[in-house]
């Protein structure tokens, strides 16, 4: 369901906004939260909740792994976009499960009049690495209907 009023929204948030997403701002078109749901090194599976303000969408970026690796992303509240290079955009609602592969180049975010939020599902593997590259341009994500 689509929401633009944050309180409403929160309330269907259950994993919580988190914080300011500062530390990859830059990797970010807009405002986004993270809430680790899991501690690095104490959990062999990293998962946090990460929430996108409307219109807010990542860069396009690569999930590398020599054995393993990828990512999942699970759908909690609000609506949003999952798109692969090469493919159409997948718009996403609360109950969906996306699974990239590793090597898969992509990016997701919030729809234009929506919060959006997912868990994002660190697959473990070997030799992990994440490279981000150019951002979604105003243009590409315009394009976009739903």
């Amino acid at each position: 369901m689509k929401c633009m009023d944050l309180k409403t929204f929160e309330r269907e948030n259950v994993f919580g906004l988190g914080k300011e997403n500062s530390d990859y701002a830059r990797f970010f078109v807009g405002n986004s939260y993270l809430n680790p749901l899991t501690v690095p090194g104490r959990c062999p599976v990293f998962l946090a909740n990460v929430t996108f303000a409307p219109g807010c969408r990542n860069n396009w970026h690569i999930h590398h792994a020599k054995d393993g690796g990828g990512q999942l992303l699970i759908c909690t509240a609000g609506e949003g976009w999952y798109q692969e290079a090469g493919k159409a955009a997948v718009s996403l609602t609360p109950g969906m499960v996306i699974t990239i592969p590793a090597g898969v180049k992509h990016w997701h975010g919030a729809k234009r009049d929506s919060w959006f939020a997912h868990i994002a599902v660190e697959v473990p593997g070997k030799e992990t690495s994440n490279q981000w590259l150019e951002a979604v341009s105003d243009e590409e994500y315009a394009q976009l209907h739903g």
